[in-house]
């Protein structure tokens, strides 16, 4: 009796489990991303259409096998250690940061969820290596520290009885020091006088136009911050009221009526984080995808603020331009 028992239920296992794995197999898997940024979606939509651009590609549709949890810390640095953990809870697949305090915000909110960075700094700064990563984090840097000295020569290129010019960053992000050493060191090569304008608030921002009137400033460098992102259209502005020339790391900041950047091409950077998030998702581990370079960068000058501060545009970077706004 318990003879036939046994095989009675053993017999009902074996119909029940290829049952289940047939109903595991036919579910359709749902990925769940989260995006933890330091700007709105809105102001990130360009970067935000490539990426989608890049996971449709690869067969990622939002509404169908795709869900995207964006979160936004509206240029507030403190904002994003709660943010990352509010990912971490929604137990999201794979986490996308830009910048280095949002990716160190998840790097102390988890150790085992997979991270796709885009950020500067150097080995050391996120990761043990470029080429070996370790632990759960991988991804693309922007080389913001190695562009630095080039946008202080692209400024003096553009006003060559520049004097004076000014790093108005915010030195709370941890890898924006190398930045202001880099500026300094491309100032003193050019037989320039740098200045910093640290801002690390919003309410720093007037303290910084203040002083740097104070001191004579006659030429910028704007840095890439989520302070600085997030009040792009301020910064901007205050630079045209009062006629000064500044070179900025990304092309919104052109498109807002600043008057030149220098920098990664952002959009083809999220289109390549893309693959990232593909092949993690299919299995690789973080660990064992090198920190890849971008290898697009773009020159975008608007000669329409180039009229209005007086400006001509030299031959030597209209050759250069990758697009001259109008």
């Amino acid at each position: 009796m318990r003879r036939r028992e046994f095989f009675r239920i053993m017999g009902g296992a074996a119909v029940a489990w290829p049952l289940s794995a047939r109903a595991q197999q036919g579910r359709r898997i749902i990925y769940r991303i989260g995006i933890l940024e330091p700007i709105s979606a809105a102001q990130n939509a360009a970067n935000l259409e490539s990426l989608r651009k890049g996971l449709l590609a690869l067969g990622y549709v939002e509404g169908q096998n795709l869900v995207i949890e964006y979160r936004s810390a509206d240029g507030r640095t403190e904002r994003f250690l709660d943010l990352a953990s509010e990912l971490v809870g929604l137990r999201v697949d794979l986490i996308v940061t830009r910048g280095t305090p949002a990716t160190r915000a998840v790097q102390n909110a988890t150790g085992t969820i997979p991270v796709v960075m885009a950020t500067m700094g150097a080995p050391g700064a996120i990761v043990a290596s470029f080429a070996h990563p370790a632990g759960n984090i991988t991804g693309v840097i922007t080389f913001s520290t190695e562009l630095t000295a080039k946008r202080v020569e692209i400024l003096k290129e553009l006003i060559p009885e520049l004097s004076r010019v000014a790093l108005l960053h915010n030195m709370g992000n941890p890898a924006v020091p190398p930045e202001w050493e880099e500026t300094k060191t491309a100032a003193r090569s050019l037989g320039l006088k740098a200045e910093l304008l640290d801002v690390r608030s919003e309410a720093d921002l007037g303290h910084a136009f203040e002083l740097a009137a104070r001191q004579h400033i006659d030429g910028f460098v704007v840095g890439a911050d989520g302070l600085t992102q997030m009040h792009l259209q301020t910064i901007v502005g205050w630079l045209s009221r009062n006629r000064l020339p500044a070179v900025f790391p990304a092309r919104e900041f052109v498109e807002a009526g600043g008057l030149v950047a220098y920098g990664v091409n952002y959009p083809a950077l999220y289109l390549h984080l893309a693959t990232f998030i593909d092949k993690i998702l299919k299995g690789a581990k973080p660990s064992d995808l090198p920190v890849q370079q971008p290898t697009k960068f773009e020159l975008v000058l608007n000669a329409n603020t180039a009229r209005t501060l007086g400006l001509t545009i030299p031959p030597t970077l209209l050759v250069r331009a990758d697009e001259v706004i109008e």
